[in-house]
Order: structure tokens, then sequence, then C-alpha cells
């Protein structure tokens, strides 16, 4: 029988982390999951401050070299990258945090250019293996409203906070401790 691959982990940021090791969990996680033998990249995107598709998508595929063996995790602006990756690539799944599924009348959103188009959800169900999210109620910049209708869309398996704001913490237990359970599926 042969052994079964373990997955990488790809963490996409939010916009505006420049230099992403110190920003919010994500060095954290980084340290935690490569300590537990698990692959994990975090790396600095290109077009850190508008995040824009046309540069974002290309990079995860070209130097992240994101496939089916990846799971993305996706914060902000980085789980819409994620999940408009998942549209047109097989991966293993997404994990998203912070998600929304319109600019929020914000014209530094609306250039990403994530939202000018409808969300494809049957095409990110049949391309990644499994979908999870995690998001908070009182987050000061998605309206709940918006992560759930992410929730709704890719039948995600919800991780439901009321006090975690957009995930800025500089620990992330809960995120750290779903992955460990998925990595080796």
């Amino acid at each position: 029988m042969a052994e079964k691959t373990q997955a990488k982990i790809v963490i996409a940021p939010g916009n505006g982390a420049s230099e992403v090791k110190r920003c919010n969990w994500y060095g954290w996680l980084e340290k935690k999951l490569t300590s537990a033998g698990v692959t994990c990249i975090l790396r600095n995107f290109p077009d850190p401050i508008k995040a824009r598709e046309s540069v974002w998508l290309p990079f995860m595929e070209k130097e992240l070299l994101c496939d089916s063996d990846t799971i993305i995790v996706g914060h902000s602006s980085g789980a819409e990258a994620a999940m408009r990756y998942a549209e047109t690539h097989k991966v293993k799944g997404i994990v998203l945090v912070s998600a929304c599924v319109t600019d929020l009348g914000e014209e530094s959103e609306r250039i990403s250019g994530y939202y000018n188009r409808p969300w494809q959800w049957g095409a990110m169900k049949d391309n990644a293996q499994f979908t999870a999210q995690f998001g908070s109620t009182d987050d000061p910049f998605i309206p709940w409203e918006e992560q759930q209708q992410v929730a709704e869309g890719l039948k995600t398996e919800l991780f439901k906070f009321d006090d975690r704001g957009h995930f800025m913490n500089s620990t992330f237990p809960e995120l750290l401790s779903y992955l460990m359970s998925v990595v080796s599926k």
C-alpha cells in the first residue's frame, strides 16, 4: 500500500501584511506547524496593500506551488484569494478566516478584483476535499452576514466565535488544532 502524502500548508495573509512573519498569528502558526513536522509555507506576498487577484493567484500557483496536496489557510483578503484559487485549481482544502463575499463598499477592496463576478461555490467544492471557516460575530471589518454567505455557499465546517474580532491576535490555538487534525487525512 502506498504511503499517504502529508499535505503542505500555505498561509495567505490579509492585505497590508508586508512582513508576514511578524503579523498577527501567521509566524506563530508557521513555527508551531513546522515544529510538529508539518510543511508550512509563509512568505510575503507581492502587492501586499492592494492584494490584487491578478498578482496573488499567479504567485500562489507559480511561486508557492499550491496544488492538490496543499491546504490554503487564507485570512481576510487571503481568504478571498484562497476561494478564487480553488475555483480553478485542485487543492487539498481551504481554511478561511474572516472571509467575505463583497468589497463592503470600499474602493480599496474593490480594486483587488475578487468581487467583480459571482462566486463559483460548486467549483470550489469540487476542487477542494474540504472547506473550513473561522469567523467572529464581532469582526469590525466583516459583517457576520457576509461570513454566513461564505459558510452557506461552501457548506463549510464553521467555527463561530463572538469575541475574536478580525482574528488579529498573536496566537490562534483553535486553528492550529484544526489543521493538525486534517493535515494527514
